[in-house]
Parts: structure tokens; C-alpha cells; sequence
């Protein structure tokens, strides 16, 4: 009873820490909302400033605005969104639908690729195939997102013209942007894939099995496999926070509405409300997924339970 309420009770403070840092530095943007709001109108005031300063609470200390902030989202107010002109979680919404889509997809392109990958490097450590996935893992984490999804656009958008270079009229609009983030996971889940099965498979009770005669294959399977996973669903939780870093370069180039492009549409807009909730919403997923891996742990290694 004692560690789950640790576990729960450190969440929290962990959410707590990370609103205040991102309020603050929200808050300390360059350039006004409410200044930004009248720019386009001559007629405006600066008694019509200070009102909707007054009613957006932009005239509080920014610990009272910050105080308002966390009572609204207690509440399920998320605030008004300046840019789309509509409350924040109707933007929000589907804008975190389509990323789930676009890192789901991607996730398991990347996993179905660097699984087999990953452990055939790691049968024969320092051989040709060794070598050659090791080559083209260096190659994949060397290239640049942005210049990998361009290059797509060219091939097969431009040149060949077999798919749309950006936009979501049908299926076909997912394939580019689900490739162009998951080549560079790929690279990366391979090496992890390389080095965890190289560690489990000189362990003792794998060498116990094979010394008694068991296949080869119950021993990948029944004891190799589930001792590499637990480090594996360690980097994947902890890579997406980087995975969302990756759909945002991946989003604009694309144009899909997703949340990344949304928060750096928000940030570039000045648009507090979208940005900060924003935010929040992918600080939360990253820490969902570290305790749902941690929760993984004892299903994917029997020795944990």
C-alpha cells in the first residue's frame, strides 16, 4: 500500500513542479495577448486594454494568475483559445487524436523494424550483418528529421508522385509522416534492441538452459526476450518526450494539425491559454507513460514479479 502512494504522492509533485516552471516561463514571453488582441483595431482604447486585461486576469502577480490557472483546470476550464477562436479543449481534442495516431503508427513501424534488426546483430556480434545494421544506425541517427521528411516529399511526392506531399484527404496522407518519424526510431531502438539482448544472453540462466540442451528458440523466446524487454520499454517511455519533439518538425512539414505543430502555432501566436494547456497535456503523457512502464515490468520479466 505504501509504494503505490509514494508513487502517486510523487506524481503529483512532479505535475506541481512542472506547471510552475511552465507557467513561468509562459508568462515571461516577450509581447502582450491583450496588446496583440487590439493591434488590429484603431478604435481601441487603452481603458479597453486594461478591461480585457482585468477580464482575462492578465492584471494579477503571476503567482495569482497561476493560482487562477490551476482552480480553472481543477474545474475542467481550460480557458478560451486566441488564435482558433474556440474553447482550448475543442482545439486540443483532436489535435492530440491525430499525434496519438502519428506516434502509434510510427512506434510500431519502428518496433516490427528494429526487433529483427536488433537481434540479428546481436546473434553474431562482429560479423558482416553486425557490422552493416551497425552502419546503417549510424547513418539513421546522423540524418536531420526535417531534412529526411523533405527528401520524402521529394522522392515520392515530387518525383514519383505516388503519395500527397502534406495533408490528411485519406489514408495515404499518413504514410510519409509515419516513415519520416519512425526511420530515426529505428536507428535508435536497434542499437538499444542490440546491446540489451547482448547483455541477457550471456547471462547465467540463459547459459544454465542452453548447457541442458534447449532449443534455441525457447531459449530466445522464453528467456533471452522478456529479460531484454524491460530495459527497451525503459528508453521507449523515455524517448517521448523526444517522439514529441519529432512530430512537431514532422507535423509542420506535413501540415497536420497535430499537437505538436498546435503548440508551436501557440507559442509563435502568443497564445497563453493554448500553450500552456498545451504543454501540460504532453508533460502528463510523458509521465503516464514512465509509470505505465513501470508497470510493465514484472508482465515482461517473470524474475521481476
Amino acid at each position: 500500500m505504501i509504494r503505490p502512494f509514494l508513487t502517486v504522492l510523487e506524481t503529483v509533485f512532479l505535475l506541481i513542479a512542472v506547471s510552475i516552471l511552465i507557467f513561468i516561463s509562459m508568462g515571461l514571453m516577450p509581447g502582450d495577448p491583450v496588446d496583440m488582441m487590439l493591434a488590429g483595431n484603431p478604435n481601441a482604447t487603452p481603458e479597453d486594454a486594461a478591461r480585457l486585461k482585468a477580464i482575462h486576469g492578465l492584471d494579477q502577480p503571476l503567482f495569482g494568475r497561476y493560482l487562477a490557472w490551476v482552480g480553472n483546470l481543477l474545474t475542467g476550464d481550460l480557458g478560451y483559445s486566441r488564435l482558433y477562436s474556440l474553447p482550448v479543449f475543442d482545439v486540443l481534442l483532436p489535435a492530440l487524436l491525430q499525434t496519438l495516431i502519428l506516434l502509434g503508427a510510427a512506434l510500431c513501424v519502428a518496433l516490427v523494424i528494429a526487433l529483427p534488426l536488433g537481434t540479428w546483430a546481436a546473434h553474431r556480434p562482429g560479423g558482416e550483418g553486425d557490422v552493416t545494421i551497425r552502419a546503417f544506425v549510424f547513418t539513421g541517427q546522423s540524418i536531420p528529421p526535417f531534412w529526411l521528411a523533405l527528401m520524402l516529399i521529394l522522392i515520392f511526392a515530387v518525383s514519383l508522385q505516388w503519395l500527397p506531399a502534406g495533408g490528411l484527404e485519406d489514408w495515404t496522407g499518413w504514410i510519409l509522416p509515419v516513415i519520416a518519424l519512425a526511420l530515426p526510431m529505428v536507428a535508435a531502438y536497434t542499437r538499444h534492441i542490440r546491446s540489451a539482448i547482448l547483455e541477457v544472453k550471456n547471462a547465467q540462466h540463459v547459459l544454465t538452459a542452453r548447457a541442458k540442451g534447449v532449443r534455441p528458440a525457447f531459449v530466445f523466446f522464453r528467456h533471452i526476450l522478456p529479460g531484454a524487454m524491460p530495459p527497451i520499454v525503459t528508453i521507449i517511455a523515455l524517448d517521448l518526450g523526444t517522439l514529441m519533439g519529432g512530430a512537431i518538425v514532422t507535423e509542420t512539414v506535413f501540415n497536420l494539425r497535430g499537437t505538436g505543430r498546435m503548440i508551436y502555432d501557440a507559442i509563435i501566436g502568443n497564445d497563453f491559454n493554448l500553450a500552456l494547456s498545451g504543454l501540460m497535456l504532453v508533460t502528463i503523457c510523458v509521465i503516464l507513460a514512465n509509470r505505465v512502464a513501470d508497470m510493465l515490468y514484472p508482465l515482461l520479466d517473470p524474475r521481476l514479479r
